[in-house]
């Protein structure tokens, strides 16, 4: 999860074979200082906004991925065991008096980047 904080992703393991879940492992990646700046300056209205927003959107994809795999290996825990995967984005732009909030993720790179990533 990454939130308008702005300041980095916090995975969370948790097992829900039996109500109301466990959390069994967490962990905190801190966003560079380049990342929060990519994010913030898409706050507003900008130049070229598509373009920044999915560039960082797939650099956002490979933080996920990487808080995952990190997650994992300090948990225990084998990527075959975990069901499924939940990240709403990076919220960039929240206009709630204008019907809106844009979150930032790619989810169709994440899942090929954690893949690519070696468990050892």
């Amino acid at each position: 999860m990454s939130g308008t904080s702005l300041d980095g992703v916090d995975a969370a393991l948790v097992d829900f074979t039996s109500p109301p879940g466990r959390l069994v492992a967490s962990h905190f990646v801190p966003y560079s200082d380049e990342v929060r700046a990519e994010a913030l300056a898409l706050n507003a209205p900008g130049p070229d906004e598509l373009e920044r927003a999915a560039g960082l959107a797939n650099r956002l994809a490979e933080l996920y991925a990487h808080a995952t795999a990190e997650l994992l290996a300090r948990a225990g825990a084998r990527r075959e065991a975990v069901a499924a995967i939940g990240c709403h984005g990076q919220t960039v732009r929240h206009r709630p008096e204008r019907g809106y909030t844009i979150q930032l993720a790619n989810g169709a790179l994440g899942p090929r980047v954690l893949g690519a990533i070696d468990p050892a």
